[in-house]
Parts: structure tokens; C-alpha cells; sequence
């Protein structure tokens, strides 16, 4: 009897420490409980570019069709730059006509002498996912694909993407373009991006163009003569077998679909001002690359609001002042230049410490700084401290959880008469302080 109780009570303290884990750690128990079926999955605030969930998200993965984003990007740039406009018209080439009269590719049927307009293979692109009118793009930008693709991975390094390789414009396996494959890849290359690298593309391809939404939102549309749809089902379709997958607030981005990378999906949605990026990969099957996404956004929208962590002005207690050599004052006032808000979870907000990090080129060798001080002048950095489990931390570079540390005050430099004194002080306290220790060597 006395043993059984003793087991009873080892399983009910057992459950209490579970349930204690689970109410101090929200965001480890919520982010287990996704069951998530794909081999990598990311979620990204769009303000802030934090990641809140991350599943094997560094894992480089063929993207498939999710590779157009990255010439959805650089049509914008060559629009931006003045190389090309909308209206801009180029005629299709053996290479892309080639690959459009292949019926495994279920493109849009493009015709040779025939005169197409950026907007328009845009268009195809964007929202059909059509692979020809990819290439042509990339061909009229940069004479060909094969300069075009260089242009996508050095893209790709402005960016900061972490796992990448560009090897087409498509995102076509290199053996499906037959002879046609990029100078410099091989016939058996295959593009590559992380869930992480995918959704930071995304977060710049919205961030610098967010017009693309614009395009990347039409469900339906027409392209020389026929309707061509969105291959994304989460946006409003007409069509009633779609449906079960709409998610309100989707408007992008961008499916992809080969058998050697599965269903995958790179998606966004905005709900009362806040944006979510999600990336699924290597899913099941078509429909599947839509229900995992809607638990993604669902676990972002439904658990997380923006919060403000710490406000515009805010000082670390104990360290709120700096010292200051050659000043009116011997010590400045510092706190973080602008508040700090994030996606958090309830009562999350209580898990974040900032520290400060002085720039050493700021300070004399004393550790001090030197007036004259304006206020407002950085002094150093304020780093965001995540002190709770499951830290993924930013799409963007490691300096996204720093803020500029400032003066609050102006600091005026001491007059010459002033620092005179207390030079001379400073001397003859050291000329004491070396009498001194001459003395105390006599006698020891």
C-alpha cells in the first residue's frame, strides 16, 4: 500500500513539473505541439525579421519554383534601375520556346515571333509559376541565362543568404533543360536553398518591392488569350474545391513543386498590420504544402503580438552613466536611442535584458569618454538578451537584437585653466603615490 502511494505521489509530482515547464516555457511546449509534416519550416515576423519557429530551417533543399523569387527580384531591380520597363517588350527565344512546348512543364503556350511585354511574362511568372516565360525574363535582363544566373548568386550573397545555389532561373532541375543547362553548372545541378535562405529572399523581395504583392496575390488572371491561375490555393479562388485552403490575409508568394524537392511553399499573410513570412519544404503533396503553412500562421497570429520590450530612453539600473574625461562633468547619462518591440508570447516579454556594449573607439585608455559630448551622440550598442529557451534568433544579420546606445545629455569640454589644474593634480598625485612606494620599499 505504502509503495503504491509512493508511486502515486512520484507520477503527480512528475505531472506538476511538466505543467510547471509548460507555464514558464510557452513558446517550447506551443512550437512541439505543431506536428509539422515537412522536412524544414521556418516562420519570420516581417517587421523585425525574428524568426519564432524554426525546424531543421538551415537544411539546404531543392526549392523547385520557389527559385523565382530571386528573378522576380531582379526584374524589379532592372525596372528600379531603368534597364527595362513594364512595357518593355522582348520576343521568345529557341530555348524558352523549347521549354514552353513541353507539355511536362504545363506552361502557357508561348509563341515565337511574337512580341511580349515585361508585365506579361511577369505576370506568368509570378502568379502561374511558368517556366518559360522565366527564362525569357532572365535572357532580356542579362542576354542570357547562363550571365543571369551569376547575377542571382551574387544577388544572393548581397543578401546574406546563409545556404543558397543558384544553378537556373526556373528552378527546373539542370537534366530538364536538356542542352539548354546554364555555362558553368552541370547537366545534374539543381538549385538550392535553405527555409531560412528562402525566407529572408522573401523578406527582401516584399521589403525592397512590396508592389510584387500586388501581382503575387491575383488568383486568377489572363495571359495571351487564356486564363492561367495562381498556384496558390491559400489566396480566394473562384474555384469551390479551393476553398478548404484559403487563409484570410495571404497575398504571396511563391510554390514550388519538382519530384526531386517535393511540395514546398514560401508564404506570407498580413493580419490588423502584422506580417508573417512562412516557409514549408519538402512536403507530402499539394494540399499538404497549404495545411502545414496554415499551422505556421496559425501558430504565429493566434500566440504572438507585438509588444513593446523596453521603451525609447530606457537605462540598465547600475549602469546608466559613463565616466567622461576633459568635461564640465565627469560623467554622461546613456540609454537606448528608440523603444523595442517584438512578437512575443504572453508574459514572454519578462524574458528579455539588454546589455551594454561601449565602442572601444569611443574610450581613452582609462575606459573613459572624452568631451565635448553632444546628447544623442552613440556611444556604443544595446543588445536584446533572450533569456528563455528556444532562441532562433533574426532572418537578417545578428545586429537586428542591437539598438544604439546614446548620450542623453551634452558634455561640454572643460576650459583650458581647468584641465591645467588638474593635470598638475594629476602629477603630483602620482609623483606622491611613486614617493610613497619608494618609502615603503626602505622599509619592507
Amino acid at each position: 500500500m505504502k509503495h503504491k502511494m509512493m508511486k502515486h505521489l512520484s507520477l503527480l509530482l512528475t505531472g506538476l513539473v511538466v505543467m510547471v515547464f509548460v507555464l514558464v516555457n510557452p513558446f517550447s511546449a506551443a512550437a512541439q505541439d505543431l506536428n509539422l509534416n515537412a522536412e524544414s519550416a521556418i516562420v519570420v515576423d516581417f517587421d523585425t525579421g525574428k524568426i519564432i519557429y524554426a525546424k531543421n530551417a538551415d537544411q539546404a533543399l531543392p526549392p523547385a519554383s520557389m527559385t523565382k523569387m530571386m528573378t522576380e527580384y531582379l526584374v524589379w531591380e532592372a525596372i528600379e534601375n531603368g534597364e527595362i520597363t513594364w512595357e518593355t517588350t522582348t520576343q521568345i527565344s529557341d530555348y524558352p520556346y523549347s521549354i514552353s512546348a513541353n507539355n511536362a512543364f504545363s506552361g502557357v503556350g508561348l509563341k515565337q515571333n511574337q512580341d511580349y511585354t515585361v508585365r506579361e511574362l511577369y505576370e506568368a511568372m509570378a502568379i502561374n509559376s511558368d517556366n518559360a516565360t522565366t527564362i525569357a525574363l532572365a535572357e532580356l535582363i542579362a542576354g542570357s541565362e547562363s550571365e543571369f544566373v551569376k547575377m542571382m548568386n551574387e544577388k544572393g550573397e548581397e543578401m546574406g543568404l546563409p545556404e543558397f545555389k543558384f544553378v537556373n532561373s526556373s528552378g527546373l532541375n539542370n537534366e530538364s533543360l536538356g542542352d539548354n543547362y546554364p555555362e558553368g553548372t552541370e547537366p545534374t545541378d539543381t538549385n538550392l536553398l535553405s527555409a531560412e535562405s528562402s525566407a529572408l529572399l522573401a523578406y527582401y523581395l516584399v521589403k525592397d518591392y512590396p508592389e510584387s504583392l500586388e501581382i503575387s496575390s491575383v488568383p486568377e488572371t489572363e495571359f495571351d488569350g487564356q486564363d492561367i491561375r495562381n498556384w496558390n490555393y491559400m489566396l480566394a479562388h473562384d474555384a469551390e474545391y479551393l476553398e478548404p485552403y484559403f487563409y484570410e490575409g495571404v497575398d504571396g508568394l511563391k510554390t514550388g513543386f519538382t519530384d526531386l524537392a517535393g511540395y514546398s511553399f514560401t508564404g506570407t499573410a498580413e493580419r490588423n498590420g502584422d506580417r508573417y513570412i512562412t516557409v514549408v519544404m519538402k512536403t507530402g503533396s499539394e494540399a499538404e504544402r497549404f495545411e502545414e503553412t496554415a499551422k505556421l500562421m496559425d501558430f504565429a497570429f493566434n500566440n504572438f503580438s507585438k509588444q513593446e520590450i523596453f521603451p525609447a530612453g530606457y537605462q540598465v539600473e547600475g549602469e546608466s552613466s559613463i565616466p567622461v574625461a576633459k568635461g564640465k562633468e565627469d560623467q554622461v547619462q546613456v540609454s537606448v536611442s528608440e523603444a523595442i518591440s517584438l512578437p512575443v508570447q504572453e508574459e514572454e516579454a519578462e524574458l528579455y535584458s539588454i546589455q551594454y556594449h561601449i565602442d572601444e573607439e569611443n574610450l581613452n585608455e582609462d575606459g573613459e569618454l572624452v568631451a565635448p559630448i553632444e546628447a544623442g551622440d552613440v556611444v556604443g550598442q544595446a543588445e536584446l538578451v533572450y533569456e528563455g529557451e528556444n532562441d532562433y534568433g533574426y532572418i537578417t544579420n545578428d545586429t537586428s537584437n542591437t539598438i544604439p546606445l546614446v548620450a542623453d545629455e551634452s558634455v561640454e569640454k572643460s576650459n583650458w585653466f581647468m584641465l591645467t589644474l588638474g593635470a598638475i593634480g594629476g602629477f603630483f598625485a602620482d609623483l606622491f603615490t611613486t614617493v610613497a612606494d619608494w618609502i615603503k620599499g626602505l622599509f619592507s
